[in-house]
């Protein structure tokens, strides 16, 4: 399983991948998100706010294709999005109980940063903190 946050989670996206694929199995992609994280959805004029079912679709379709850009040559691992509305890390954390390794980003500076220091706290399988792409 990976936490992604857009373009900042590619290295953990590729590393996660090759561990699914190394492990033979399944990667779950999860995109945790609120009102304040998400990026408008481009199709949403200005000055007007989406649904929320807007926001869960367009976040889904741009972690899909974030995923797959980055599958290199593992094109046949399947993969699963999850598109989920709440605060970091609770989907995180949930869903690590049926988790062999949760991949999570580094925020780049001197520490973790508070999601991925909250996974390592407490999730329930190994927690792999990659640092971004230079």
């Amino acid at each position: 399983m990976v936490g992604v946050d857009g373009l900042k989670s590619a290295r953990a996206l590729r590393t996660a991948i090759e561990e699914a694929d190394r492990r033979g199995c399944a990667l779950h992609v999860v995109r945790e998100w609120t009102l304040r994280t998400a990026p408008r959805p481009p199709s949403c004029p200005p000055g007007s706010v989406p649904a929320l079912s807007e926001y869960e679709t367009w976040l889904a379709e741009v972690t899909d294709k974030l995923a797959r850009k980055q599958l290199g040559e593992n094109q046949n691992l399947e993969i699963h999005v999850h598109v989920v509305h709440v605060r970091s890390p609770e989907a995180l954390l949930a869903m690590s109980e049926a988790a062999e390794l949760l991949v999570i980003s580094h925020s780049g500076g001197r520490s973790p940063g508070p999601v991925a220091d909250q996974c390592v706290r407490g999730a329930k399988c190994p927690v792999l903190v990659v640092r971004p792409d230079p």
